[in-house]
């Protein structure tokens, strides 16, 4: 595998959890943990992305933002990567139909807060995304009625599986979803830069 390519196997279940990280804080790490219970995942991934193409103002530089991530995240399951950087990619359904052919015989999840499935009609072929890896959604504060009355939520109602059996995500084959209700740590990152704390 290339330099800046993680390794995994055919046949290992990776959750990815992409994102700006602008910075990385305690909500990031709070989901990851969960998703690695509740979603059957051998390994967590997060994308550390080089910009994120729905905002204006660019993040902190990468390496900054990989270094915050690496610290506050310290898991032996978990992997901080750039891997988008490598790719070239700054849109997820790029990046997911990439990381799919680099990786045959890998299942691939992606994962989200609950405040990304409300808006996810608002990304690039966000019905590619449904249709190409199955979702995990995390419930985050006030985002819960809004994620579950959404277009994305609509659209795929019958591709949703029951929180009760999330452990079958990483082996159910796309469509399909799953929201979870977790115990909610309300840190933001914008709130973080907000309060002069990056």
């Amino acid at each position: 595998m290339r330099q800046g390519f993680p390794l995994a196997r055919s046949g290992e279940v990776i959750g990815l959890l992409g994102g700006s990280f602008d910075p990385a804080h305690a909500g990031h790490v709070h989901i990851t943990r969960e998703a690695l219970k509740r979603f059957g995942l051998m390994r967590v991934w997060w994308l550390v992305s080089p910009g994120n193409p729905i905002k204006a103002r660019g993040p902190a530089p990468l390496e900054t933002r990989m270094a915050r991530a690496r610290a506050v995240m310290q898991h032996p399951r978990v992997e901080i990567t750039d891997i988008e950087a490598h790719l070239g990619t700054r849109y997820t359904a790029k990046t997911l139909t990439r990381l799919r052919a680099c990786y045959p015989g890998v299942r691939f999840i992606w994962l989200m807060g609950a405040d990304n499935l409300a808006q996810l009609h608002h990304w690039q072929d966000w019905r590619g995304i449904m249709q190409s890896v199955p979702v995990g959604v995390l419930a985050r504060p006030g985002d819960r009625i809004s994620a579950r009355m959404s277009p994305a939520a609509r659209l795929f109602a019958q591709a949703r599986i029951a929180g009760r059996a999330s452990a079958l995500l990483g082996r159910t084959d796309a469509p399909a979803w799953c929201f979870v209700n977790v115990p909610m740590v309300s840190q933001s990152s914008s709130a973080i830069r907000a309060a002069g704390g990056w």
